[in-house]
């Protein structure tokens, strides 16, 4: 059975599953090729159909060897069942593992490094420090936690050691043996060049004994240095101020601010406009540095950037500026003939519409040659500008870093002008969504 076969019978059964969802339970249903987003009660669940069988019998042939070729959308999903289920059962155990790992991934989305640690991950180096706790017992206050995660972010050997998180004891001394050969071979390249170590993190678990899953591409190894060089310093704070046992809630508040003097540019955001606005601890505010430009929208050309922006991402336009679908999709919507129901549903809800996922996606869009993620600078037509895009849904700020090595005269001049030629753009892209842009280092006058 072919990928596309088993695809197609997917999507036969999710069509399937909305008709009856709709005609037995009334339910507002909208089914699509990959999946079904179900609206009841306020909530929009969506169902994806898992197909274990595709993870051991799909096998293609390559030359003389047959080569297990596992389709992207199952195993994903799988990986990430047997992830919630391995982790809902530790949490069973651990009640204070839940509020260590909401403080850890508060922690990483302060300083705007969730786009290189994702959740995931960071719930197996929370689970790391419950099911490792030697020379000290499991955790049993979040501050605890909250202060060993910051300390095996800091001082673990990401180089040369793997992190092995074996939740449920499944781990055999054959399959430790596995990880560790995997973790050899990705550190073959190690020799030859120490910043293009991937995974820079290498994370083993049951169900993922090449660390493929979570930090199979992030961080790199200069993110995890920044990582690395962010924990000693909140660590250190966290210590002393347990210590010295301070109620100053301005202290406290420092372990998560991060310093936005290392960017050559700000990009505020409007906190009202972000996702979930309820989510963010602190408004990034920039209380030093130049003001760039500000930018102030009524509601009403708001709602046309907002709805512009939507249909762009859903639909193309062709030479002539007219609208057409960018691909050839059968019409699989099942709810549309309640369209009073599904109006007022729409209205209360809006599934996977962010913001500023898709501002950052225009951006790379208008400059993709100067935006970059990883440690190394970009040439391009804007010279070597480097946009680092940190961000996160709920943080209301985008740091812009350029290249760190030295420039001389024209080069340093011509740099500043793409610069600010780079953030022009930016801000006309986000019209109604950023605030303003500061230059936190005043521009050296030419």
């Amino acid at each position: 059975m072919g990928d596309v076969a088993i695809e197609k019978t997917k999507s036969a059964f999710l069509l399937k599953i909305g008709q009856s969802l709709q005609s037995n339970w009334g339910m507002i249903c909208n089914a699509t090729e990959d999946d079904v987003v179900v609206f009841t009660s306020g909530y929009a669940f969506r169902l994806k159909i898992l197909h274990e069988k595709g993870l051991t019998l799909t096998k293609w042939p390559m030359g003389s060897n047959q080569v297990k070729r596992v389709p992207s959308t199952d195993k994903i999903l799988y990986m990430r069942s047997q992830h919630a289920s391995m982790i809902n059962g530790l949490q069973g155990r651990y009640p204070i593992y839940g509020p260590v790992v909401r403080l850890a991934k508060r922690w990483v989305a302060a300083h705007l490094l969730s786009t290189s640690l994702g959740e995931e991950a960071i719930e197996l180096l929370v689970a790391y420090l419950f099911l490792k706790p030697l020379p000290f017992h499991a955790p049993s206050s979040r501050i605890t936690g909250f202060l060993r995660f910051l300390r095996l972010l800091s001082e673990y050997d990401w180089a040369f050691s793997a992190l092995v998180v074996d939740i449920n004891g499944d781990l055999t001394l054959n399959d430790e043996k596995e990880v560790n050969g995997n973790f050899i071979s990705s550190r073959k390249a190690y020799e030859e060049n120490m910043q293009n170590v991937s995974p820079a993190m290498f994370l083993a678990t049951a169900y993922d004994k090449v660390s493929d899953a979570w930090t199979r591409s992030s961080p790199t190894s200069s993110e995890l240095r920044r990582l690395a060089a962010y924990a000693k310093s909140s660590a250190n704070l966290l210590a002393k101020l347990n210590l010295e046992d301070q109620l100053d809630s301005y202290r406290w508040e420092c372990l998560f601010r991060t310093p936005l003097s290392n960017y050559n540019a700000i990009v505020l955001l409007h906190r009202d406009r972000l996702p979930y606005p309820q989510h963010l601890l602190f408004p990034s505010e920039v209380n030093q540095g130049i003001l760039c430009s500000s930018f102030c929208l009524s509601v009403k050309s708001l709602l046309q950037a907002l709805i512009e922006n939507l249909c762009l991402h859903i639909f193309g336009r062709d030479a002539r500026g007219t609208w057409e679908a960018k691909q050839e999709i059968p019409s699989l919507s099942i709810a549309w003939r309640h369209e009073r129901e599904l109006r007022g549903t729409e209205t209360k809800l809006m599934v996977n519409f962010d913001p500023l996922r898709c501002f950052v996606g225009d951006v790379e869009l208008i400059c993709p040659h100067c935006i970059s993620r990883k440690s190394s600078p970009t040439s391009s037509k804007f010279g070597t500008i480097r946009l680092e895009v940190m961000h996160w849904l709920n943080v209301g700020a985008i740091g812009i870093k350029g290249t760190s090595r030295s420039k001389r005269g024209r080069e340093e001049i011509a740099e500043e002008e793409d610069l600010f030629n780079v953030l022009k753009s930016v801000g006309e892209v986000g019209k109604g969504f950023v605030r303003s842009i500061y230059l936190p280092k005043a521009p050296k006058p030419k």
